[in-house]
């Protein structure tokens, strides 16, 4: 009976380590200091959507989106890290990534953004794809720059039509399959709608 127990506590366990995937830079002080040379260090904060606001706040994620949440990188009790960044006594900037699903694999979409939410920077920690060198590119990554959630607004994952002019200029470096540049593009429009909420919004910043 006590093996039985043990057994059904750790498939508890095992599911919920495996629902919750979360997405940590892979060295935070080497990371900060390469966007943020200036920086004088930086804070961790970690939310989720479960604990800001539940069912309600998932809904509107998702409607912001124009998209369901959906598999393990979605899930309501998913952990965010949030960094900011200081010089001196000033915010100098956040980063924050999420994970996405790719066509072959996760992607772990990384945003740079100001004080004011606006993209600085944009890479991935990581990514499987057999266009990987291409979507790695400075040239990919440039394009980026500049783009704020207003440029997403009505930008739709699902078509991948609409968005701004700067969103819609935004070009993928092959054209024989834009999967995981479609799961890119879902990827920062989502990070920026957790951005927006749990930074943005508030009165005081994290």
């Amino acid at each position: 009976m006590r093996a039985i127990i043990i057994s059904i506590i750790l498939v508890i366990f095992s599911y919920n380590a495996f629902a919750a995937v979360g997405c940590d830079l892979n060295d935070p002080d080497r990371d900060v200091k390469r966007f943020f040379p200036a920086s004088t260090g930086y804070k961790t904060a970690y939310l989720s959507i479960s604990r800001e606001g539940g069912e309600d706040l998932l809904k509107e994620i998702e409607n912001a989106l124009g998209d369901s949440f959906q598999g393990t990188y979605e899930t309501i009790d998913v952990p965010y890290t949030v960094y900011t960044i200081f010089e001196g006594g000033n915010i100098a900037g956040y980063i924050h990534g999420i994970n996405q699903k790719g066509k072959f694999g996760g992607l772990q979409v990384f945003l740079i953004f100001s004080p004011d939410g606006v993209v600085q920077n944009f890479y991935y920690q990581k990514l499987s794809s057999k266009f990987a060198k291409d979507l790695r590119s400075e040239e990919f990554a440039e394009q980026f720059k500049g783009i704020a959630l207003s440029d997403f607004s009505d930008y739709d994952p699902k078509s991948g039509a609409g968005g701004s002019a700067k969103v819609k200029g935004i070009k993928f470096p092959l054209s024989d399959d834009d999967t995981d540049f479609r799961a890119t593009l879902r990827a920062v429009k989502k990070n920026m709608i957790l951005m927006d909420i749990f930074v943005f919004r508030k009165v005081d910043k994290i």
